[in-house]
């Protein structure tokens, strides 16, 4: 008995500790997609059923009503600042198999680059300002399928790469599952 506490104190106690911040790091991909799941403030993972579930959830693919679908998304943050796009494909290889593609970006364009406007003399040459892009973007490849013998039950996974860019002085890349 006092093992059996023990291991189950253990056990709990263990999610409650964290080793790193569970925000931040790529953040821009928890903002949410489509007008409908905003409209039904982010809750989408159930009921998704139409190209943006690559976003939400991937089984929601083999729902998707006709056998092409494209989703396309703007929205700016910041009074305009900043600029939040999404683009979806849904393809129904047959009735119980389905892929899609989609690519999300939040960037911050034009951002004046003042590295090379005071030259080694110290004068100050205002041609030499150029503009550059920050921005995170997100390709996503999405597989889903559908148990033939039972109607409910469907299974999806998603492949994403990730390339985060700061001009041409900064770039990183990542991917996951």
């Amino acid at each position: 008995m006092k093992r059996a506490f023990l291991l189950i104190f253990i056990s709990f106690s263990s999610l409650l500790i964290q080793a790193q911040p569970v925000k931040y790091s790529n953040d821009f991909m928890s903002l949410g997609v489509g007008a409908r799941a905003f409209g039904m403030g982010k809750a989408m993972s159930a009921i998704s059923d139409d190209a943006t579930s690559s976003y939400w959830n991937p089984a929601g693919l083999v729902l998707v009503p006709s056998n092409i679908q494209l989703y396309f998304m703007h929205s700016e943050y910041m009074a305009g600042l900043a600029a939040y796009d999404y683009g979806a494909f849904a393809f129904k290889a047959d009735e119980h198999t389905a892929l899609g593609l989609s690519y999300l970006r939040f960037g911050i364009d034009d951002i004046p680059d003042t590295s090379e406007l005071i030259d080694a003399e110290g004068n100050i040459n205002m041609d030499k300002i150029r503009s550059f892009s920050a921005s995170d973007n997100s390709f996503c490849f999405s597989f889903a399928r559908k148990i033939k013998s039972n109607d409910h039950f469907r299974y999806g996974v998603n492949a994403r790469i990730i390339r985060r860019t700061a001009g041409t002085f900064a770039n990183a890349w990542g991917f996951g599952f």
